[in-house]
């Protein structure tokens, strides 16, 4: 989404339901450390008219009519905290009527990063409630999308973010953004590589590892360049990357994972590893989409 100008910002979705002021915070305090403005969206899915039913019309344009009051009264909120928050801020605010999934992927267009809440559900009901827009934005969105359940969190240790790297474009990808957001956060990065030693021989795990060093390595070679401020620290833990993620993700500032990779933190598009980490990670999880092109994922229209 670009502003005046056609200054992009950091646009934040907002939940019509259940609007969460930690998303709002997470998006403003971004967009402060950016420099940007913010954009505030609130889609609404048009009342549909029940073509046996004429009498039930005007019940049905009543309905959508105190809706939008409603909906235009929580953007008018949220735009009234944001700038409480963050004073110096330039914010906007939008009702729109239409899929949530694809409004939202509009307006990420040409924004810098997407901000959306997820609530806290069970198992499978989340998957097909907040992941009914989630996932299909994470999916074809041209921008980073951050998914914010828990704080960022600030503890007596030194603050870091968390990235996940398989080896994979993506998660080249992936580092680049948190060697970024580690610097705006003056931050330190710890760099995970997963992997799972089961039945494999002492010689094999050994070679195992090895390879699992180099690829931390070649992955972050040169995308530390411009930030040469941010420590930088390899791991390479074994376990399931859900797990090791997760628990990583306890004490950390922000979770950084690629939409696409090599069958090791996400799999598919978005694949049981990668859906995992937004149910079960203890900050914010950011999302950095896979290359376009030939074998990468199809992007969605910008503007």
């Amino acid at each position: 989404m670009t502003g005046p100008g056609g200054q992009r910002s950091v646009v934040v979705g907002v939940d019509p339901e259940h609007p969460s002021r930690m998303v709002l915070a997470w998006a403003a305090d971004e967009a402060d450390r950016r420099r940007l403005p913010v954009h505030v969206v609130q889609v609404r899915k048009p009342v549909a008219r029940e073509a046996g039913w004429p009498r039930l019309w005007p019940e049905l344009h009543e309905r959508g009519r105190l809706l939008r009051t409603a909906g235009e009264h929580a953007l008018d909120e949220a735009a009234r905290f944001i700038g409480e928050r963050r004073p110096a801020l330039q914010v906007s605010a939008r009702l729109i009527d239409g899929d949530p999934a694809e409004v939202l992927n509009r307006q990420a267009g040409l924004a810098v990063v997407l901000v959306l809440g997820s609530r806290p559900l069970s198992g499978v009901r989340e998957l097909f409630h907040s992941g009914a827009v989630t996932l299909p934005l994470i999916a074809h969105a041209n921008c980073p999308v951050v998914v914010v359940r828990d704080p960022e969190h600030i503890t007596q240790q030194s603050a870091y973010v968390v990235v996940g790297v398989d080896g994979s474009r993506t998660s080249q990808d992936a580092v680049g953004y948190a060697f970024e957001a580690a610097a705006l956060r003056g931050a330190e990065l710890r760099a995970l590589y997963a992997w799972n030693p089961s039945r494999l021989s002492a010689a094999d795990e050994y070679r195992a590892e090895q390879e699992s060093r180099r690829v931390l390595a070649e992955t972050a070679a040169g995308r530390r360049v411009p930030y040469p401020e941010v420590v930088l620290k390899h791991e390479v833990v074994r376990g399931h990357p859900v797990a090791v993620l997760a628990e990583a993700s306890k004490h950390a500032l922000a979770l950084v994972v690629g939409t696409r990779g090599a069958g090791g933190f996400t799999g598919q598009l978005l694949g049981s590893v990668g859906q995992g980490v937004l149910h079960h990670a203890r900050c914010p999880v950011v999302t950095v989409p896979g290359p376009v092109g030939p074998g990468g994922p199809t992007r969605g229209a910008s503007g």
